[in-house]
């Protein structure tokens, strides 16, 4: 199967047109007529993520995050950015980027299924689809009321993590869970505009989270990748349905940072 025809099956569930303005998605670089057999997943092209990919034999590389956000100059070795550019035309794989369309149409959706929420709706509406409302994030009801303290662990749970980090008095009781997957700082306001009594994001500032709390809103920081990892086992999933005869791989589960303790 040719890129582009695996392309065009993404983009009829996950259309181009969806994704935020500032965005970059789509095929950044290599072949679209490449012919693929085997795709490897991962959050970010890293050098780590396509030397992988050069080992699992990938004919394409599909991330959440795209390697060109910014205008490149020139595609050099020079350059930690397009440097990767080069190894991965070098090697002949095919390079495609799928960040806020997935965002809007899928993210929102599988993060309010894994956190269980109820009566859910868009969090931040940026677009119509087919005639429905979608956006950004989620909101909704949790199944039965919680302390922020035991919100936190379900956050855990739900989201496989170590730890999180949380703004807010761990007594305080929530009901309505706002979430929005990667980076939260911009969720602050709907989330209060919407009665949500807690916000599960990533990237929270000290001033974000001081400053949310002083509105009433918790907000549990389970880290950029902590809620976007989800990406690439829902991917897999959604392309190995559709792919005969593709061998679709992922990227390790690895947090890019660690929690050091005395």
């Amino acid at each position: 199967m040719q890129c582009k025809e695996i392309i065009n099956i993404i983009e009829q569930a996950y259309p181009k047109e969806a994704a935020l303005d500032f965005d970059n998605v789509g095929l950044l670089s290599g072949r679209s007529g490449k012919e693929v057999k085997r795709i490897y997943l991962a959050l970010d092209a890293t050098e780590e993520v396509i030397q992988s990919a050069v080992s699992f034999e990938a004919d394409m590389l599909i991330t959440h995050h795209p390697l060109i956000f910014s205008p490149l100059k020139a595609v050099t070795d020079e350059n930690f950015v397009s440097r990767r550019i080069l190894e991965l035309i070098q090697k002949d794989i095919s390079y495609y980027a799928m960040h806020t369309n997935y965002d809007v149409l899928g993210m929102a959706g599988l993060a309010e299924r894994i956190l269980g929420l109820q009566d859910a709706r868009v969090l931040d509406v940026t677009a119509e689809f087919h005639g429905r409302e979608e956006g950004i994030g989620r909101i909704g009801r949790l199944e039965k009321p919680m302390t922020l303290q035991e919100c936190c662990g379900y956050v855990r749970h739900c989201l496989k993590l170590d730890s999180v980090n949380v703004f807010g008095n761990l007594e305080k009781s929530i009901l309505r869970l706002a979430v929005s997957p990667g980076s939260g700082k911009s969720a602050v306001a709907p989330a209060l505009e919407k009665g949500a009594d807690v916000l599960v994001t990533g990237d929270i500032g000290h001033h974000d989270g001081l400053d949310a709390w002083e509105q009433g809103l918790a907000v549990i920081d389970a880290g950029h990748y902590g809620t976007e990892y989800i990406f690439m086992e829902d991917m897999r999933r959604f392309l190995e349905k559709r792919l005969e005869g593709v061998v679709v791989g992922t990227a390790p589960v690895s947090n890019p940072f660690c929690v050091m303790q005395a």
